[in-house]
């Protein structure tokens, strides 16, 4: 059964461009920085604004997102970076100061993220990716609060941020070099829901999945819900948030209903996400009892696969991966060309359902200063050697790994 899929009510891709600016008389970029609780109430449409028109979409750097976890996840270290050309938001990026470098005691501007933010790319406007990087840079340059290096985490490589970002550095004279790379489950294809299914599953696999969706229908009516205009938003906040405790993340600590600040987090930002049509909610139930669950968020024209849950009870019949399956109809999206999974690397469920894969890289760009110069040099020492660690062979003993 395929679920419906939510429109979009705002944010679709191919909206006009945003009016130049300063045409008459050259504009130099303008950087500010300050606390993010403070400026966040003030930014909501622009930044909203800046979403529509991102060279790259992320729905977690979206002011919805931002919002509920400054509000719950944050401290009052987090600085907002915004960048203007003239009046218009051409990029904005939240920012914190780390202290230690791996656990070497170096002090640096990283990106700021939290657990469950699974993409640290920033919201930059189509075309203004070279200006934004240049602007930034000089800013944290003439920052005397900002020491050591920018060190970014999470970036999609080969992308147009990527890119323009190695590029500008060079311009400068800095490098920017990756520091890390994984890669992670992307679904995109041409291909329809059931065509993509049969193509990249293996056969033997699908017998058996279909052989346990089969059994799960002998323990009662099965079927497959998706959020609705009309169904109470709080409703399904507490199933997912029931189901998720109720399994080893709840048994561990882990679970978002374990600590009231990530449970607020994820009630806020779902709200969030409703609001703006931004918001996909999927449930795989059996007698009307979610036994699976996922959330989805939509940012035109890409998508993110945020959470998911289900129940333990019914393990053995696979019911996240029966409502994965489900979840292959996003192909049939109209505004949605691309998912990213958000899962880890190597997944072996995600992995074994979806074929591309998307590559997140760490780059480290040095600021200037002797000072910020030394501590970005002991980084790269530091990336250098635990590179070598991971490319040397185990040691052995009469042939054997130990």
């Amino acid at each position: 059964m395929r679920p419906a899929l939510g429109a979009m009510t705002i944010g679709e891709r191919g909206a006009p461009a945003a009016a130049p600016v300063c045409a008459s008389t050259p504009c130099i970029p303008t950087v500010s920085f300050a606390p993010a609780a403070e400026r966040l109430e003030l930014l909501g449409t622009e930044w909203q604004s800046l979403a529509i028109q991102a060279s790259e979409p992320n729905a977690f750097s979206e002011w919805w997102f931002v919002a509920a976890s400054v509000r719950h996840l944050a401290d009052d270290t987090v600085r907002l970076a915004e960048v203007r050309q003239g009046p218009l938001l051409i990029g904005i990026l939240p920012l914190v100061i780390e202290r230690h470098y791996g656990r070497v005691p170096v002090r640096y501007v990283q990106n700021w993220r939290h657990h469950h933010q699974f993409l640290g790319a920033p919201l930059v406007r189509q075309g203004y990716e070279e200006t934004f990087w240049r602007a930034l840079l000089d800013a944290l340059d003439r920052a005397p609060w900002a020491p050591g290096f920018l060190h970014l985490r999470d970036l999609p490589e080969g992308g147009p941020l990527h890119q323009k970002l190695v590029a500008t550095a060079a311009a400068l004279g800095r490098p920017a070099p990756t520091v890390y790379r994984e890669a992670r489950a992307f679904l995109q294809s041409q291909l329809a829901p059931a065509a993509y299914y049969s193509h990249t599953v293996r056969k033997k696999k699908r017998k058996e999945l279909a052989r346990l969706r089969n059994r799960l229908t002998e323990l009662g009516l099965l079927s497959t819900r998706d959020f609705r205009p009309g169904d109470s938003l709080s409703g399904w906040c507490d199933a997912f948030l029931e189901l998720e405790r109720s399994g080893w993340k709840g048994r561990e600590g882990s679970a978002l209903a374990c600590r009231a600040a990530t449970e607020g987090f994820f009630r806020d930002a779902l709200a969030g996400a409703h609001e703006r049509g931004r918001l996909q909610l999927l449930a795989l139930e059996l007698d009307g009892r979610p036994i699976a669950m996922l959330v989805n968020f939509l940012a035109p024209p890409g998508s993110f696969s945020f959470k998911t849950a289900f129940d333990e009870a019914y393990a053995r019949f696979s019911p996240g991966v029966l409502l994965q399956i489900e979840n292959l109809a996003i192909l049939e999206h109209p505004a949605i060309d691309w998912m990213d999974s958000c899962a880890a690397e190597q997944h072996p469920m995600i992995d074994s359902l979806w074929a591309e894969r998307r590559a997140l890289i760490r780059v480290t760009v040095p600021l200037r200063g002797v000072h910020r110069r030394l501590a970005f040099s002991t980084a790269r020492t530091l990336e250098r050697l635990s590179a070598a660690r991971r490319r040397a062979p185990a040691p052995t003993v009469n042939g054997d790994s130990v």
